[in-house]
């Protein structure tokens, strides 16, 4: 996958004391473990009157399996294999053995000494594991209250967004093409910053939008540091053809980070997108089980979608209402494929999911949203801030893909010379406080 002479860096990791990683290793992970035992703890009854003495029971070993999991985080034990018997168990071991084979003088693979990346992932599918190793409360989603509660709280904001959605679209009657950009910008800048709403940056604490989204964005721009919005919206345009041919409209791809707020930002734009002819078809990407405390499962999806149907308020329902009907007519997919909760980067996926990747080849434009995605198509590595983001991907390059992320984690590339440094030395914790974003663009070269 290398395709020039740059040495790939290493990777970030909790070896380094005092880095971002290392601080979220040792504090924010095992913050959440103690968030996701406390959650299962007060469901106790719930799981009692569902399943009976059999469901304390399952809920009493889930704690005890997380607690021990707690434990070996916060004294850099080995990592251990997974032992339940799910569709992906021997991809992760497989992985395992693949850093095994990497680490220095043979020490094991452990918490904080191995890949951020990887032992990050690792921690959220033990979770799942802790869950899926105990039924009946196998199904049980110990983020579920997060999500949902960032999803009330957001209401006014939601209701704001929705309502402009549906005034746009009903007042615009054949735009010219810069009407129309100014529009595209807007709710591509609105789901931008959307992805300020991560409740595993925040270690699940209230993370949800209040205030108007749209109003927002003109005193945001200054702090996007790198804007390949045009691009964007070239690579949409070139499918449109001209007057003399036939339009036919894209296929977009959205990645999905956030459920709550930012996933209702990201269903505005698949609208817009398709309700004013830019895009034919919108396929969503989430996560086959919950992820990253606040990342977009299918449940979470269609749960979205039959709240904004039965709100009582007329705008936000009818958004609801048009959703559902592109999701029947196939406008609308939504897709989980299990490579997006594996710890890869995402240069593997040619190799590790090549069926993924294919598929993927067929779209238009690929949207990519927020940190998480952002760290695995850079490989989460120590890069020069200069480095282009093409070289970064490191040969991932399945058709033309943005990313659209605010910055909570220490990497960040494409950045014009000097300008890291100057963010440094105003503000430290630049790349990290959720403050800046991006719309990173890269285009694959066209096979002649």
């Amino acid at each position: 996958m290398e395709t020039d002479h740059v040495k790939t860096p290493q990777s970030l990791s909790a070896k380094f004391e005092g880095s971002f990683a290392y601080l979220t290793v040792r504090d924010r992970l095992p913050t959440i473990l103690t968030k996701v035992i406390d959650t299962i703890h007060r469901n106790k009854n719930n799981f009692f009157e569902e399943h009976g003495e059999e469901g304390v029971n399952a809920e009493k070993r889930a704690i005890s399996f997380l607690s021990k999991l707690r434990n070996e985080l916060q004294t850099d034990k080995p990592v251990l294999p997974l032992s339940d018997d799910a569709e992906d168990t021997v991809a992760w071991n497989e992985y395992m053995q693949r850093q095994q084979d990497m680490m220095e003088d043979r020490q094991p693979v452990s918490w904080f000494k191995s890949p951020w990346l990887y032992v990050e992932c690792y921690m959220y599918r033990r979770i799942q594991e802790a869950v899926w190793l105990n039924p009946p409360i196998g199904d049980f989603d110990v983020f579920k209250e997060g999500k949902t509660q960032t999803f009330f709280e957001s209401q006014q904001a939601i209701i704001f967004l929705c309502t402009h959605l549906r005034e746009v679209l009903t007042s615009m009657d054949n735009p010219n093409e810069k009407q129309l950009f100014d529009h595209f910008l807007k709710f591509l800048q609105v789901s931008l910053w959307g992805n300020k709403c991560d409740l595993s940056i925040s270690a699940g604490q209230d993370n949800s939008q209040k205030t108007s989204p749209i109003e927002s964005l003109a005193s945001l721009q200054r702090f996007i540091l790198v804007d390949d919005s045009d691009q964007v919206w070239s690579a949409l345009m070139t499918l449109q053809g001209s007057r003399e041919t036939e339009k036919r409209g894209a296929r977009v791809d959205l990645i999905l980070d956030n459920a709550g707020f930012e996933l209702i930002t990201d269903l505005v734009l698949g609208d817009f997108l398709v309700s004013v002819g830019l895009a034919k078809e919108v396929r969503f990407h989430g996560k086959s089980f919950p992820w990253f405390v606040s990342d977009v499962t299918k449940k979470d999806f269609d749960w979205t979608i039959r709240q904004t149907m039965a709100s009582n308020h007329k705008q936000m329902s009818a958004c609801g209402v048009q959703w559902k009907r592109f999701l029947k007519e196939g406008v609308w997919s939504y897709h989980d494929h299990r490579f997006w909760t594996l710890p890869h980067e995402f240069c593997d996926m040619p190799t590790d999911a090549a069926d993924l990747y294919t598929d993927l080849q067929g779209s238009d434009l690929i949207l990519f949203k927020g940190d998480l995605n952002y760290r695995k198509l850079t490989g989460d590595r120590d890069w020069e801030h200069t480095v282009p983001f093409a070289r970064a991907l490191r040969g991932f390059r399945p058709a033309p893909l943005c990313s659209l992320r605010t910055l909570k984690a220490n990497v960040q590339v494409g950045l014009q010379p000097g300008h890291g440094e100057m963010l440094t030395s105003q503000e430290p914790d630049w790349m990290t406080n959720g403050k800046y974003a991006v719309v990173q663009f890269f285009c694959p070269p066209r096979e002649q």
